[in-house]
């Protein structure tokens, strides 16, 4: 087992302080302010779900049923995929700190709901924990009974770093090319130690096109009536966070909300549209939109990228 350091966390951010992001605490500055990172990106990917108004995933669309938007003008597509047999790469982010000592059942419930529907040795799955810290208990495979066998290592525990854990999680799991690529995250939303905010780490893992899923477990995520189990959905900053990454926000407070949440993930996994695009000369970040000429349909992708090198 062993760390997640802060080293590409920072490096993620230093790349979004270099492209002009703002405001960003002095925190971030400084440590950017000691940092080289060079990035030099050919195409941009960006990968993008489609339902109708139904709610059901779309899965026979073509390259001339989309258009993407950047800075309100529209980019030409380099490559479009649609290749539903892709292998995927998943990563379970646990919340390990002391908070979520009483959803360790229900965390262990939707890891082996989502493991069950992946393919085992084609798919590949990666076990992670945060408390303070964010540490790898599993490293990817196609074993998934030894990512099972890593809930043993998992301890509750600690504060919550849940915002660096996530931008720190989608660094990892960028790395898995060639894939379908999501983060999982089970928390019970508890963020209390933090350097940086939800909308600071949205624009982290937005930049670089790994949904992040969020699953909202444990007795913190129980909401009593419908009228507040809405006010809590329009007021958290992860549903925020997950939504501008292309992912979403599931509200998992029992075994049937869990059951549903995971099969609308893996649906989405399997059915994701992969756009690539040549980024613009401007250097900096980028607001991006994905949509279909059908109005009636509805997009969701990550919100931004990152154009340009800096050294």
């Amino acid at each position: 087992m062993h760390g997640f350091g802060s080293r590409s966390f920072h490096a993620l951010v230093a790349l979004l302080v270099l492209a002009g992001v703002s405001p960003m605490p002095a925190s971030a500055q400084e440590a950017a302010e000691h940092m080289v990172f060079r990035s030099s990106v050919d195409l941009v990917t960006v990968t993008a779900v489609v339902r109708d108004k139904k709610g059901r995933v779309m899965r026979s669309l073509t390259r001339d049923d989309f258009e993407l938007i950047d800075a309100g003008q529209a980019r030409p597509f380099a490559d479009f995929q649609a290749d539903s047999t892709a292998p995927a790469s998943v990563t379970l982010l646990i919340d390990g700190s002391g908070s979520m000592a009483a959803g360790t059942s229900a965390a262990r419930q939707v890891a082996e709901m989502l493991l069950s529907q992946l393919t085992p040795h084609r798919d590949e799955a990666a076990l992670m924990s945060f408390d303070t810290r964010l540490l790898t208990l599993r490293s990817f495979t196609g074993d998934f009974d030894r990512v099972r066998r890593g809930f043993s290592d998992l301890d509750t525990f600690g504060a919550s770093s849940i915002y660096d854990a996530i931008a720190g999680t989608a660094g990892v799991v960028a790395e898995r090319t060639g894939r379908r690529r999501a983060v999982v995250v089970i928390t019970d939303g508890s963020d209390n130690a933090s350097s940086y905010t939800a909308n600071e780490v949205a624009w982290i893992a937005s930049a670089i096109d790994v949904p992040v899923y969020v699953f909202a477990v444990g007795h913190d995520a129980v909401m009593p009536t419908d009228e507040m189990h809405r006010a809590w959905h329009s007021a958290t900053p992860l549903m925020v966070l997950a939504r501008a990454t292309g992912g979403d926000f599931f509200f998992a407070g029992n075994a049937d909300d869990r059951a549903a949440a995971v099969a609308r993930v893996v649906d989405e996994l399997r059915h994701q549209y992969l756009i690539a695009f040549e980024p613009s000369n401007t250097d900096g970040l980028h607001h991006i939109e994905v949509r279909t000429r059908n109005s009636e349909l509805k997009v969701r992708s990550r919100q931004w990228y990152v154009s340009g090198s800096a050294d």
